[in-house]
């Protein structure tokens, strides 16, 4: 099967592999707690992103785009824009019960919103059979996410110290900073928002 593979799905399985040692970083941290562990996870997002990016140029340079390439950049973006970012979110202090829904949401936005661009990506493409917009933000803009919590373990706001607090709701927590996931997620799922496509 690998013999199959051409030079863009390459750099789309670097993606996935940042992704998946993200989320390894992570769990890293939940068990040694050491604050590198944290950074590297959440710095392997940007190189996510930016073999994301170099996948789809490769493939449209070379003229190979492939329904197998379409697919598997899509199962790459969950991984690296979807569980990754919620995972380093848990690791970063938002384990209270609300937050593990709103968490769970954001992936499951996350799954519907490239799987909805899959089936309706031809009907979307215009005579020369490129896609003009995408309906809703892409994945990869959790990447903003990231950014975010980068900061905040950089100025030591994890755990405990998260921005935002926590807050009791019955009788479980929700810290108001895990709410930047459910609006991202909503923002992935939009039928009406319309982004153009580079």
């Amino acid at each position: 099967m690998l013999r199959e593979f051409r030079l863009a799905d390459w750099f789309t399985l670097g993606n996935a592999f940042c992704g998946t040692g993200a989320i390894f970083a992570a769990m890293r941290f939940l068990q040694d707690d050491v604050s590198g562990d944290l950074l590297v996870g959440m710095a392997l997002i940007p190189l996510a992103f930016i073999f994301d990016a170099l996948d789809g140029r490769i493939a449209r340079w070379r003229k190979v785009a492939s329904t197998l390439g379409r697919e598997l950049d899509s199962l790459a973006d969950v991984i690296s824009f979807g569980v990754a970012p919620a995972a380093l979110a848990y690791a970063c202090g938002m384990q209270g019960g609300w937050d593990w829904i709103v968490l769970s949401y954001f992936v499951g936005c996350g799954v519907s919103r490239l799987a909805r661009y899959n089936v309706t990506a031809e009907h979307l493409s215009g005579a020369e059979g490129k896609v003009k917009y995408f309906e809703g933000t892409p994945i990869p803009t959790s990447l903003a996410l990231v950014v975010v919590l980068a900061i905040a373990a950089w100025q030591d706001r994890i755990g405990s110290d998260l921005w935002g607090g926590v807050v009791m709701l019955g009788r479980w927590q929700l810290h108001p900073l895990v709410l930047m996931f459910a609006l991202s997620g909503s923002l992935m799922i939009s039928k009406t928002l319309r982004i153009p496509k580079p």
